[in-house]
């Protein structure tokens, strides 16, 4: 599918922390850029104020004219121009109405970016067709929208050392649309094009459900449950039991946190007792370590943020995922299965995130 010559019109639907961190940096540069996202005030400020970003440096503390939408108002769309770009970046759950919302303002031969955590591609799929679609992944951004209007950074820009955003086709070709999705997000930070996305994607949920529900069920940030011992290890056999999980599925799983998924997966079996000490969990730690002393104390995971918020979380389509895969393929996640049943009675107000609840896992 080829995309009109012109400027592409991009629309970002759900301009939350990912979704407006990039679509600052988009309008910003000059591109023609649309935020559409479901909480009013939100847009309202962005309309009134413009997007303000902050991060850990002073040129990416910013504040960028954004065109802000409400939900409501995406079919106004198809009475001016349709849409050749979109990024998907709402939470998991809401991709299947947010792909039917984007059929009638897509023009032909537009493009669909996944951007979310989970693996959502074949729900968008299901919707638009598998011909839009191309996987997106937002790796170590860790971004969160504070208030209406303000999103702020507090980790260091991936750089030349690591590609914070990789783009996928689902048949793995590198394809000239790719490349143009990945020179656009390279405005925005280190960009690179991966010809294993279903690899890539199990590798960032492994990320996810060893940062987003520790943090969650903890109560700690991510630079706080990383630094206190007993977390850290919980976090350490969440991945290797994960990245088991992914192995078992058959994914070819990318490196996970710029290790091997075998690191991990032997550092877990340490951990377990099911395996003598070889130096993976040390090698573990120091991993995750390195990790947090780059970050702020207040950055958190978008769970973490969700549940502060009264919000409902991805619990289901990350530690969740795990746990339906897992037993598709005959193998068990008994410490994602605990996280899962934790986190949503934290959703529903029957427990609150607590330590002492992480260190009995």
């Amino acid at each position: 599918m080829n995309i009109r010559s012109e400027q592409p019109r991009i629309l970002i639907i759900g301009a939350g922390a990912v979704g407006g961190y990039i679509g600052a940096y988009l309008s910003r540069s000059g591109r023609d850029v649309i935020l559409a996202d479901p909480w009013v005030e939100h847009v309202e400020a962005m309309r009134r104020d413009g997007l303000r970003l902050q991060g850990t440096s002073p040129e990416e503390c910013f504040t960028t004219p954004v065109r802000a939408l409400h939900l409501g108002e995406l079919q106004s769309l198809r009475c001016e121009r349709l849409v050749d770009i979109v990024f998907i970046s709402l939470k998991s759950y809401d991709t299947a109405w947010a792909s039917m919302l984007l059929r009638d303002v897509l023009a032909p031969g537009a493009v669909v970016v996944v951007m979310q955590n989970s693996i959502n591609e074949p729900t968008v799929a299901e919707v638009l067709g598998w011909p839009c679609v191309l996987g997106g992944i937002a790796n170590k951004i860790v971004v969160e929208l504070i208030q209406p209007g303000f999103i702020r950074r507090a980790i260091a820009k991936g750089g030349a050392g690591f590609e914070v955003f990789r783009v996928g086709e689902p048949h793995g070709r590198i394809t000239p649309r790719a490349k143009m999705i990945a020179e656009m997000l390279s405005e925005v930070d280190s960009t690179k094009i991966t010809p294993a996305l279903w690899g890539e994607r199990w590798s960032k949920l492994v990320q996810n459900a060893m940062s987003n529900a520790v943090a969650s069920v903890s109560g700690l940030s991510t630079r706080s449950y990383i630094e206190e011992p007993s977390t850290r290890r919980l976090s350490i056999r969440v991945a290797g039991e994960t990245a088991h999980v992914g192995q078992a599925i058959g994914y070819p799983l990318e490196p996970i946190n710029g290790e091997a998924p075998e690191l991990w997966i032997e550092a877990w079996r340490e951990a377990e007792g099911a395996a003598s000490g070889n130096g993976a969990f040390k090698r573990a730690e120091e991993v995750v370590l390195g990790i947090a002393s780059r970050m702020e104390y207040t950055a958190r995971p978008s769970m973490a943020q969700d549940l502060a918020k009264g919000r409902r979380s991805e619990i289901e389509h990350i530690n969740g995922m795990v746990v339906q895969e897992a037993a598709s393929h005959g193998v068990e996640a008994p410490i994602n299965a605990a996280l899962l049943k934790r986190v949503r009675e934290i959703e529903l107000g029957r427990a609150a995130p607590s330590l002492d609840f992480a260190r009995s896992i």
